[in-house]
């Protein structure tokens, strides 16, 4: 069952539910991190060589982790400001686009021209693997305030948005495969569904001869098969957890 991070009322109920179960039927259970999983989910389709660097990108994570082996994390950057997700979703409140931003933005985006506005991209220090996107967010929210026509230019802007995005997810990643000398990329999360994202992360990693992998749409958003394959593993490896565990919103990997 998932222990955390995320809404602690929702934890606080699955993982219950998980207790119940394993009392009623005397059988073992663990508390799962949300984010291993979410680094572990390609394993629901392929079988991927270790080691891999791994983005994990969601409504409420950017995250950068070299994964080394199973149970085998190291961090390597996050987002300062705002997660990947959070800054679609606070754009397209901006934009009248509705929720969530991520799906509606990356939809208009494919009618619009990339290089018809340009948006800032931040830059971390030299050696850093970091994200930050409240800059960006900022950027279109005085674009749209100083031009009263701007709905005309809907898709143009929800375009330019996402390449700044993009180039802000796939330059960090690349430089940290370079830089540990990984051959392999894994995007996670719900933004890992993007299009986008996905289609830039094939181009440039094939072009520095790596190899990019990553789940099906239905499984980069959290889901329980993710959890499921994670306790497996868990499992497998002797680990149990007592009827004392509980759930932790802000719990780290």
């Amino acid at each position: 069952a998932t222990r955390g991070p995320g809404l602690v009322g929702s934890l606080l109920v699955g993982l219950s539910v998980a207790k119940g179960i394993s009392f009623r039927w005397g059988i073992p259970y663990v508390g799962i991190n949300h984010l291993e999983a979410h680094l572990l989910a390609i394993f629901l389709e392929r079988e991927i060589p270790f080691p891999y660097i791994a983005l994990l990108a969601s409504g409420g994570h950017t995250l950068l982790y070299l994964v080394r082996g199973f149970g085998e994390y190291l961090y390597l950057g996050g987002t300062r400001d705002d997660a990947a997700g959070e800054a679609y979703d606070k754009v397209a409140k901006m934009m009248g686009l509705g929720y969530p931003g991520g799906k509606v933005i990356d939809q208009l985006a494919r009618s619009g021209n990339p290089k018809a506005v340009s948006f800032p991209r931040s830059r971390m220090k030299q050696g850093s693997f970091d994200f930050s996107f409240s800059g960006l967010k900022t950027a279109v929210w005085h674009y749209l305030k100083a031009r009263s026509k701007w709905e005309s230019q809907k898709a143009d802007i929800a375009a330019g948005f996402q390449e700044a995005v993009v180039d802000m997810l796939v330059a960090p990643t690349l430089r940290a495969a370079r830089g540990l000398s990984v051959s392999r990329v894994i995007l996670a999360g719900g933004v890992a569904a993007n299009s986008r994202l996905r289609e830039r992360m094939v181009q440039e990693t094939q072009e520095e001869g790596m190899e990019v992998y990553f789940p099906s749409p239905s499984l980069c958003t959290d889901n329980a098969a993710m959890i499921a394959l994670t306790g497996y593993h868990w499992l497998k490896r002797g680990r149990r957890d007592d009827f004392g565990l509980n759930a932790d919103a802000d719990l780290t990997l």
